[in-house]
């Protein structure tokens, strides 16, 4: 038996949390890679804050296929956007690779309901390659698993109602970008609000051309409906600005927000099924002002009417927990694209990873860990 080894995709501020929970896992990080040419060339001790060097140094993301074709690598974990084609280069090296992937994007988590045509070829790819892919983190604990497991003990549901917010300063430049977050109100309407302002016939042309925008619970919603056996008859999606009250200044962004300009954004969606349960959710990513803080705030309304209130959750830190916790089932799902609802619900994880499964090598051209993997025929 050895340890689960690991390569690091994306060394910015989620990487600083999944690189040291993975090592106190007893996971062993054989690579790390980034497109920030300042961040080549550094051991990801830098990146932890560790005095310590671990001897893994960041390379070009260019280099990563070149590095899967001569290592031996389980998985990979992804930190970078929050957009499925984003990040779909990077999915489809490691799955070509036969390596497993765990991904921190948003969409990833059920890209199915919004970029189908780059799903169904991540999947194949995947699947000839007898790997998994897919997408988790906060949203997998707190916005799936949290809500299906209360859904369990309810006798009837009419609507589920859910609210999160998080501070867009806590998750990088690509992020905040995509919550608006610095726009004046004419340009947040115009590069982001404007996206949504279409029938559904349009909106279903872009989703099948791989070209929508989805907030981030327009794939939570299609992935609690898929985890409670809903069938969507109808999925709508508004973005509204979040307006400044005063200046506030955004480290992440590099400048000061003006008094009446964008701080980010709340999207609503809203899912109507064929049972007849209708789920209402929004996800409010902002710059925080000084008062402001995350919460998640979901209710369950029908037969009995239950309410979960969160605050202050440590959100990037419960993100990055829940991706690295996931590693375990991720080695043993069924290969292709398979998102979490597909899996068991996520666990703590007392001992090291490698305790959890057995790791066999194949053989020289196989690493998998799949009972259906054709090394094995």
């Amino acid at each position: 038996m050895r340890k689960i080894t690991m390569v690091q995709y994306g060394c910015g501020k989620m990487s600083v949390y999944t690189m040291r929970y993975a090592i106190e896992k007893g996971v062993k990080i054989v690579g790390a890679f980034d497109i920030d040419e300042s961040k080549v060339g550094k051991d990801i001790s830098e990146i932890i804050g560790w005095d310590k060097p671990l001897n893994v140094k960041i390379q070009h993301a260019d280099k990563l296929d070149q590095f899967l074709k001569t290592h031996n690598v389980d998985v990979a974990i992804v930190t970078t956007t929050s957009i499925f084609a984003e990040n779909y280069p990077a999915y489809e090296i490691c799955a070509k690779n036969g390596v497993n992937v765990i991904s921190t994007c948003e969409e990833a988590f059920y890209a199915q309901n919004s970029n189908p045509k780059l799903a169904k070829k991540i999947d194949k790819i995947a699947k000839e390659n007898g790997c998994t892919v897919c997408g988790s983190g906060y949203q997998d604990v707190f916005w799936g698993n949290l809500i299906s497991v209360l859904a369990g003990a309810t006798h009837k549901i009419t609507t589920i109602r859910g609210k999160s917010s998080y501070n867009v300063e806590d998750y990088g430049i690509s992020l905040a970008r995509v919550h608006g977050a610095g726009l004046s109100e004419k340009e947040f309407q115009k590069e982001i609000a404007s996206v949504d302002e279409i029938s559904d016939e349009e909106r279903k042309k872009i989703i099948n051309a791989g070209k929508y925008s989805p907030s981030y619970m327009w794939n939570v919603n299609g992935w609690l409906c898929s985890k409670l056996g809903l069938h969507v008859t109808r999925q709508s999606q508004k973005t509204v600005p979040q307006i400044a009250k005063r200046d506030i200044h955004s480290t992440t962004l590099g400048m000061t927000i003006p008094k009446g300009h964008c701080t980010g954004m709340s999207a609503v969606v809203t899912t109507e099924t064929k049972e007849g349960i209708t789920i209402v959710s929004e996800c409010i990513g902002k710059v925080y002002d000084s008062d402001e803080f995350d919460c998640n705030d979901w209710t369950i309304e029908g037969e009995p009417n239950t309410r979960v209130v969160i605050e202050s959750p440590s959100t990037v830190e419960l993100t990055c927990a829940s991706a690295i916790n996931r590693i375990v089932e991720v080695l043993v799902a069924e290969s292709g694209y398979t998102t979490t609802d597909k899996m068991p619900e996520n666990i703590y994880k007392a001992q090291n990873l490698d305790k959890y499964i057995e790791i066999v090598d194949c053989d020289d051209d196989c690493h998998c860990h799949h009972e259906n993997c054709s090394c094995q025929d």
